[in-house]
Order: structure tokens, then sequence, then C-alpha cells
């Protein structure tokens, strides 16, 4: 998959497509790429939301702290840190 087509709206467009195209396939190793993408489509999607919401969160962290400078880090680890006590699926 193109690493570079990260925008969410995009990757849900190919995977609307994908779907559509996938129930037409007759070829089966063409079916299983289509599905493997498809798949791969919505892990991206997944990842871009867990990426928006951890910015999100570590600037509102950062706010709460006073804004201090060179610290993103800090907080982007403590959020990651948040979610994964939170999530412990992984």
């Amino acid at each position: 998959m193109d690493q570079g087509h990260d925008d969410p709206q995009e990757l849900a467009r190919k995977m609307e497509q994908a779907t559509r195209i996938v129930s037409s396939v007759v070829d089966d190793t063409t079916y299983r790429r289509l599905v493997a993408w498809i798949g791969e489509l919505k892990h991206a999607l997944v990842e871009r939301q867990l990426r928006n919401d951890i910015r999100a969160r570590a600037r509102e962290l950062w706010g709460l702290a006073g804004c201090p400078s060179d610290r993103d880090l800090e907080f982007w680890l403590k959020v990651e840190a948040e979610i994964d006590r939170n999530d412990p699926i992984e």
C-alpha cells in the first residue's frame, strides 16, 4: 500500500471502491489480494485515528502544563502510556 496516501477520506474511498470490486472478482488470487488490501486500508484508518487522538490529548496535557517548550515528546509518550494502560489488547 502507498503510505503517502493516509488521508482518512481517501482511504475510506479506496476501501469502498475495493469492496465493490471484490464482489465481482472471480480470480482467487485477485480476490485474496483485494481482501488483503482492504485490510491494510482499514488498519491505516485506525492508525491515523489513533495518531489524531494522541495528538489532541498530548496538546491538551501540554496546555494544562502551561505550554512548556521542547517537551512535546514527553506529552506524546505520556498519552501513549495512558492508551496502553486503558487498552491492554496488544
